[in-house]
C-alpha cells in the first residue's frame, strides 16, 4: 500500500466532501460517526440513521426534507445493506451520493466511518508527516 497516495486520496475526498455538505447532508449510521466526522472538521449537516425508526419511514422523512443525499454508513455488511436499502427506498425521489463512501472503503484498513480519524493519524504515523 502507498501510504502517501492514500493519505492524498483521503484528504482530496474529505476536503471535497466538506464542500459538497454545506449544500447536502451526509447520513451516517450514528452519534460516533458524527463525532469522527466533526473531528475531521466536516462542518455541515450530518444526520444519523439512528433514530428509532424504520428505515422506509427515515426515507420518507429524508424525501420531504431533501433533494439530494451523500450516503456515508459504513463499508462492513450492515453498511451495505443500510446504504443499499436508503438508496432504493430513494430511488426516483432524492439524488443519492455513494462516491465518498466507496473513495473511503477502497482507500482504508478500516471498515467504519468512525474509525477515520484514527486511520488519518496511522497514515501520517506511517509516512512520518
Amino acid at each position: 500500500m502507498d501510504y502517501k497516495k492514500t493519505l492524498e486520496d483521503l484528504q482530496k475526498a474529505l476536503s471535497e466532501l466538506n464542500e459538497d455538505n454545506k449544500d447536502i447532508p451526509i447520513i451516517v449510521e450514528g452519534e460516533k460517526d458524527i463525532e469522527a466526522l466533526r473531528k475531521l472538521d466536516i462542518k455541515g449537516e450530518i444526520v444519523s440513521l439512528n433514530k428509532g425508526i424504520s428505515i422506509t419511514d427515515f426515507c420518507d422523512q429524508l424525501a420531504n426534507s431533501y433533494k439530494k443525499i451523500i450516503i456515508l454508513t459504513d463499508w462492513d455488511r450492515r453498511g451495505g445493506y443500510l446504504c443499499h436499502t436508503i438508496f432504493k427506498n430513494l430511488e426516483g425521489r432524492v439524488n443519492c451520493n455513494i462516491n465518498y463512501r466507496s473513495t473511503f472503503a477502497k482507500n482504508s484498513m478500516i471498515r467504519t466511518v468512525e474509525g477515520l480519524p484514527s486511520w488519518l493519524e496511522t497514515l501520517k504515523e506511517k509516512i512520518k508527516i
